[in-house]
């Protein structure tokens, strides 16, 4: 199974880097929707995934024209603004969880467009919202609860304890 993970432009590079880790450890693809915030090398981006850097599907677009211009969803875009909680929709494989710009979120014209498929994590309302990376995991997890956790280890081990 396929879980797509999208930042659309996104504007701190320590939480595309954590982001990142979240996407090695689920298995899941990061697409990146140009212009960023910050220089895709940035020390800052690469401290926060350093490790699993390498262990991550990355595809770049230039733009939302060319991001839909080469993907076909299904696309669920998160948002403060969304009508349905993101733990009742029903992700099939190869979704794309859409992500906006840590200060703006995703342009209105996009969300008004596909008004069906978006998607809010519920909070208290007089706060503005979560922070991406911690949006981004939980609906990457509940996705992935709904699959069975596919090609996700369950159980931990313990080093040297003997008598467990």
């Amino acid at each position: 199974m396929t879980l797509n993970i999208v930042l659309a432009q996104p504007q701190i590079p320590q939480n595309t880097g954590n982001i990142s880790r979240t996407c090695a450890v689920t298995g899941a693809k990061l697409h990146l929707i140009k212009p960023y915030g910050f220089e895709i090398t940035d020390k800052k981006l690469k401290r926060a995934g350093l490790d699993y850097w390498d262990k991550l599907d990355i595809f770049e677009y230039d733009g939302f024209d060319d991001f839909f211009a080469k993907n076909s969803g299904p696309f669920f875009f998160f948002t403060t603004k969304g009508c349905k909680v993101h733990s009742d929709a029903c992700y099939p494989d190869g979704s794309y969880l859409v992500f906006g710009r840590e200060d703006r979120g995703l342009p209105e014209d996009l969300l008004v467009k596909n008004l069906e498929n978006c998607v809010r994590i519920p909070m208290r309302n007089m706060l503005r919202s979560l922070n991406l990376s911690n949006s981004v995991a939980i609906a990457a997890y509940e996705v992935l609860r709904q699959w069975g956790y596919p090609d996700l280890t369950y159980q931990g081990k313990f080093g040297n304890l003997k008598n467990l």
